[in-house]
């Protein structure tokens, strides 16, 4: 490959091509449907998919096809296929749904209006995961007009990610021979230590969602005339809490819950905590005077990507404060959010949280947690030799320096279910998602510099997959 010539070229469509496309993306607000159960009549879905589709078909890249998969009460995928003319197959992975829109946009941006400030393109959905697609086809029209060979490459950009990606497998099934028997999975939905180099993900936490909830009246009564008879509900709720969290040090209760962390994924992330430093910690947005749970950048990278933990991401009972009066709540639900060791099995978590938080009520209250999903993890085989030096070569070639890999703290559940379905399938998972750039959360953005140089390296890849055995 032409370096030189490929980062000139990549560097014009972004600018002149894919940009105002990706900035209309951005303007639709196509939540996934856990956030829009009405997804399908608001038509948002099929608004964003026609301008990804109109981008794809306006390519002169040979051999490609691409469509609308829709199954009915399911939303639909973008399927594309671009003939071979290597040896191999290669099956590239994003999605077009988005998460909500969320409060505290700084004054200037807004989740649905694209804005270019700093090299940094603002708005919901451009990093997580828009720009897949475009860099997916525009590496393989990279390698056509230099002349290179490539294998057939399938693109599969999914509509329910962030819902837990609940419409997958039917397609998965509903495509099985077009999808056929890749070996190499490259996905674009990942994250980046930095915006300086070329990052692989070794592993993903699965991720159990549930909601607790606790009841003790059948209505609010006055605080002053039932307290000391009746329990609250939300001290039951904290106490059952206790029973998956130490509230001191964070830690999860539950043993089983717990897996050692293989000695490989130790050392990788003492490598990129050398790097990362105190922007392990820095990346995120803190309040004023707090800090991290630890000083060590290793020990939170390992935290944040082998360890158990617990979120509350919401409540349901609790009245707003301009509304609460002196009332004893009847009933308090929160929702929890475990991420889970990459190898621990979900399903048995599930039971096992279930069963400690349901057994022995206090006071008899009515508890229950049920359970919204539970997602399996992933640890990455071993990388084949002539993949891992094709990763090297690339980080050099488009950023001019080393490639480093660590564990990522989310989950991706399409990598489980290929993993499972191909055993034997090499993984290039990846992404743009670097410091401050808050997918899920306010002002969200795409960094261009880092999006163009990981589309080069997506390119050198595929290069350098058609020659590996050569």
């Amino acid at each position: 490959m032409d370096v030189a010539s490929a980062a000139r070229r990549i560097d014009q469509e972004w600018t002149d091509s894919i940009l105002p496309s990706l900035e209309s993306y951005i303007r639709v607000p196509n939540k996934s449907p856990l956030f829009d159960p009405q997804w399908e009549a608001h038509g948002h879905m099929d608004r964003a998919a026609a301008i990804l589709l109109d981008w794809c078909r306006a390519q002169p890249v040979r051999g490609l096809t691409v469509e609308l998969v829709r199954l009915p009460g399911r939303t639909p995928v973008i399927f594309a296929e671009v003939a071979g003319s290597a040896p191999g197959e290669v099956l590239l992975y994003g999605h077009f749904d988005k998460q909500p829109e969320f409060t505290g946009w700084q004054a200037g941006l807004d989740p649905w209006t694209p804005l270019v400030r700093d090299g940094r393109l603002y708005g919901r959905g451009a990093a997580d995961d828009g720009y897949a697609l475009y860099s997916s086809l525009l590496a393989i029209r990279t390698l056509q007009e230099q002349g290179l060979p490539h294998a057939r490459c399938a693109i599969l950009i999914e509509g329910s990610e962030e819902s837990g990606s609940v419409d997958l497998p039917a397609y998965v099934e509903l495509l099985g021979a077009r999808l056929g028997s890749p070996d190499l999975v490259i996905c674009l939905d990942a994250e980046c230590g930095n915006y300086e180099q070329f990052w692989l993900t070794s592993s993903l936490r699965g991720n159990l969602v549930g909601t607790l909830a606790v009841e003790v009246l059948t209505e609010g009564v006055h605080s002053g005339m039932s307290t000391g008879i009746a329990p609250s509900a939300f001290r039951i709720l904290r106490g059952l809490l206790d029973r998956l969290e130490n509230v001191h040090t964070g830690d999860v209760a539950l043993e089983e819950l717990h897996v050692p962390t293989p000695a490989q994924r130790v050392a990788e992330a003492r490598a990129a905590a050398g790097v990362l430093g105190a922007t392990v910690a820095g990346k995120l947005p803190w309040a004023a005077g707090v800090r991290p749970v630890s000083n060590d950048p290793t020990e939170l990278l390992i935290n944040s990507t082998w360890k158990p933990t617990l979120t509350i991401t919401g409540a349901e009972g609790l009245p707003a404060l301009g509304s609460a009066g002196n009332t004893l709540l009847p009933r308090v639900a929160l929702k929890l959010s475990l991420r889970l060791p990459p190898t621990l099995d979900a399903a048995t978590a599930a039971a096992r949280v279930k069963e400690a938080l349901e057994r022995d009520p206090p006071y008899r209250a009515r508890v229950s947690f049920e359970v919204g999903s539970s997602l399996a993890g992933w640890d990455a085989p071993a990388l084949a030799p002539w993949l891992e030096r094709a990763i090297q070569e690339a980080s050099q070639d488009f950023f001019g320096r080393p490639a480093l890999a660590m564990g990522t703290g989310g989950s991706i559940p399409f990598i489980g279910m290929l993993a499972a379905r191909y055993p034997q399938t090499q993984f290039l998972v990846t992404g743009v998602l670097g410091p401050q750039s808050n997918a899920h959360g306010p002002n969200e953005f795409l960094h261009l510099d880092c999006v163009r140089r990981v589309t080069g390296c997506v390119a050198a890849v595929l290069a350098r997959h058609a020659r590996r055995d050569g």
